[in-house]
């Protein structure tokens, strides 16, 4: 049998990962034709089914399942390969994940010292909720995360680099923030399941005995900030996001207990990752 090539194992991972061959194909630009055609020939290489085809998409199968484990180590290697014969000067395509605050406050000096210092690494930056970058992480779509504490994962490796601080923000029209009881039944805003800071506020409002009414999730902080400007409800915000925008007078602000307002951010990356790009990260970042 002749050894599989690590192209081959891209298209079949992307296929594994999105679920169906037309979300694979936009993912990696290419037609879906030719995807679908090299999973087919794949799976007559290997005399093996992959997947199972479904109404609502593809899922793998047991011999899948296992061809997708060291489909991901192959192209890890692949790449670490690729970093290492750089002679040691970072190149290439660096996927980094982040929260939005992260990225909106925290990384824009840091990513432009590392271009002004590497131009020939292609930084690629992904926003999503904590969750979610956890997932990307371990999925092998991203190299490298910013999450929110705390994070258990055996298969990843921390190093934490940011301390924010959330606050409670409320419209005028409120009752005083300091009566917190006077906010159970009101609307929560925050970013869907997953976000790391939702479910800091979830504590506190658990801990503090009061009653969320309704959650509206929206994708933005700016999104945040305007509705919560505009009277709908109540969010909790870090603090160097508000610092950013001019806010001054806009909101009632309530600054939380130590326990759920004081979050680190760790810099995240799988156990089984090295590279020159994630050093020179490192190095860029506050020590620990």
């Amino acid at each position: 049998m002749q050894s599989l090539n690590l192209q081959a194992l891209e298209i079949f991972r992307a296929v594994a990962v999105e679920g169906s061959v037309s979300k694979a194909a936009k993912k990696l630009n290419r037609v879906q034709s030719n995807v679908s055609t090299r999973i087919k020939q794949l799976e007559q290489h290997l005399e093996k089914t992959l997947f199972l085809r479904r109404s609502k998409g593809l899922t793998l199968t047991s011999d899948g399942e296992l061809l997708l484990t060291y489909a991901e180590r192959f192209l890890q290697l692949s790449r670490e390969a690729s970093d290492a014969l750089q002679a040691g000067r970072p190149s290439g395509l660096f996927r980094i994940g982040t929260m939005e605050s992260t990225a909106a406050a925290r990384l824009p000096e840091v990513l432009s010292r590392y271009h002004a210092l590497y131009p020939d690494v292609q930084i690629e930056l992904q926003t999503d909720t904590a969750g979610g970058l956890l997932e990307r992480l371990l999925n092998y779509d991203i190299e490298v995360a910013f999450i929110a504490e705390p994070v258990t994962f055996d298969r990843v490796s921390t190093q934490r680099v940011f301390e924010e601080r959330l606050v409670l923000v409320a419209p005028k029209s409120f009752p005083p923030l300091q009566n917190t009881d006077e906010i159970s039944g009101r609307t929560v805003i925050a970013f869907e399941a997953g976000c790391a800071y939702r479910r800091y506020l979830q504590q506190w409002l658990l801990e503090a005995g009061i009653v969320p009414g309704s959650i509206m999730a929206v994708g933005s902080y700016l999104a945040m900030m305007a509705c919560v400007s505009a009277g709908t409800g109540y969010a909790v915000i870090p603090q160097s996001v508000l610092d950013m925008v001019s806010t001054q007078g806009e909101f009632q602000r309530f600054a939380l207990p130590d326990n759920v307002s004081r979050i680190a951010t760790l810099l995240a990356w799988r156990s089984d990752y090295a590279s020159a790009k994630l050093d020179v990260l490192k190095d860029l970042l506050p020590a620990p």
